[in-house]
């Protein structure tokens, strides 16, 4: 399985309102140095709805000439199975799997999702990967519409799990057929969700200190190192919860700006930090 470990959702540096491609490069090499095993551009903690389309293409040619040997799970998702289609067919190059966000505004019924995802998967010959975050949506897709679309809808080959519903995950990861992988999609319940059979994250914490939670979801997947785990996990739960102090990326550009790494600047309707997370992040970053 190509999608399993730390895989981290990139940020996409702005210097003056445009992307900061030096920067960009330099922050994938970061992570292939750091040892996550794959890499999410486009999506969330990439402002990409903020994009242009030759901005995308250009991240996603700089991800894939600086990788190396890791694969790019691409976010392509919209609200609609076109636009959704039409970011495929621009990105189709580049990627090796996409990653799908559940449709947000809409507010797709259980079965809308279930149709969505079966006319998406329909339009690619590329592994799709379901992307639950209601917190982003504004509907929840049950475990039991996860697992109907893992069954049913061919092409499907995991979810990246950000509902914070504990409860859900351990349904999805019970039932889930073989070879679908369940991805945390928040930091701070990682360690957890692989205890209940997930296979790694998609993390927004691992921008900032990528070896570090690659450590930790390596020694938990390990079997003989949740010992270990669970000690580096306590150590990063203020940084992850750091992390969504303001809507991300916010928190994590503010960090990578302290680390010289690149600017705290944001696209609207995004800004830049407030004081208040600033400090937090300075003392995160000072501790670790």
């Amino acid at each position: 399985m190509k999608f399993c470990g730390c895989g981290t959702a990139l940020v996409t540096p702005f210097r003056d309102g445009a992307v900061d491609y030096e920067a960009y490069a330099a922050l994938v090499r970061r992570q292939v140095e750091a040892g996550v095993d794959f890499l999410v551009p486009l999506a969330t903690t990439g402002e990409t709805p903020t994009l242009a389309p030759e901005e995308k293409l250009e991240l996603l040619r700089l991800t894939r000439e600086n990788c190396g040997p890791l694969p790019l799970l691409v976010g392509c998702g919209s609200n609609s199975v076109p636009g959704t289609l039409a970011n495929i067919r621009l990105c189709e190059e580049y990627a090796d799997a996409w990653l799908v966000v559940v449709p947000f505004y809409n507010k797709p019924t259980q079965e809308g999702m279930f149709r969505y995802y079966k006319a998406v998967a329909a339009g690619t010959d590329k592994p799709v990967f379901i992307y639950n975050v209601p917190g982003r949506t504004g509907v929840n897709m049950t475990a039991e519409t996860c697992l109907r679309i893992a069954r049913e809808v061919p092409g499907t080959a995991g979810v990246k799990e950000a509902s914070g519903k504990i409860e859900q995950v351990a349904a999805i990861c019970k039932d889930a057929p073989e070879g679908f992988a369940v991805l945390s999609g928040d930091d701070d319940l990682t360690l957890e969700m692989i205890k209940l059979g997930a296979v790694g994250v998609i993390s927004v914490a691992s921008n900032i200190v990528p070896g570090k939670v690659a450590s930790m979801v390596h020694s938990a997947m390990s079997g003989s190192g949740m010992e270990d785990a669970e000690r580096m996990d306590a150590e990063l739960q203020p940084l992850y919860k750091a992390c969504f102090v303001e809507s991300n990326p916010i928190p994590a550009k503010a960090a990578l700006s302290m680390m010289g790494l690149c600017r705290p600047e944001m696209r609207l309707p995004l800004v830049e930090a407030s004081e208040g997370t600033v400090e937090t992040m300075k003392k995160c970053l000072n501790e670790l």
